[in-house]
């Protein structure tokens, strides 16, 4: 879905966050005038796969559409369990150990593509291609800042954190009571 967030007489980032709450499936990009780096992390934590200002470029914006498609498809399952999470992809839910945490939109996303491949342990760059849904800079820390975002979240120690880092090669979920 293209959505422009600028919308008469309606909140775009409400019209968003409504579509993604009865779609979480749905690839959604943005499209907005506003240029702020918060107000595009913002559209991204509210539930936006990606984010394009105005004016574009068409092609960039068709590149952008084809990196939406080649995503592999959410529809596998309504609910994810690894590690002792427990995720509602539709109800977009999620507990630890019965206790309810509340992820970003962005880590949801992330935390969702975790449970979904673990085997064999994704590649930084496959996690960023399928969460982002973009080109990323090779050496951007995106990653590794929602990494810590999402251990936070689930609230880890270093006895029960269950996100593992791989070093050289990614990220994966691991039962830390194993």
């Amino acid at each position: 879905m293209l959505l422009d967030i600028t919308l008469p007489g309606n909140d775009g980032l409400d019209v968003l966050g409504a579509i993604r709450s009865q779609m979480p499936e749905l690839p959604i990009i943005v499209l907005t005038p506003h240029t702020a780096v918060e107000q595009r992390v913002e559209g991204l934590d509210r539930g936006a796969n990606d984010y394009v200002t105005k004016p574009f470029s068409f092609e960039e914006l068709l590149a952008r559409v084809r990196a939406q498609l080649r995503a592999p498809s959410q529809r596998e399952s309504s609910a994810l369990e690894v590690a002792g999470i427990h995720m509602d992809l539709r109800t977009r839910r999620v507990q630890r150990d019965g206790h309810e945490v509340q992820p970003t939109a962005r880590a949801f996303e992330l935390l969702a593509y975790l449970m979904r491949h673990p085997d064999p342990v994704p590649s930084r760059e496959q996690i960023l291609n399928a969460v982002w849904g973009f080109d990323f800079d090779p050496g951007t820390k995106v990653l590794q800042v929602y990494i810590g975002y999402l251990r936070r979240t689930l609230g880890d120690t270093d006895a029960s954190d269950p996100t593992e880092t791989v070093r050289n090669v990614g990220y994966w979920l691991r039962d830390p009571r194993d």
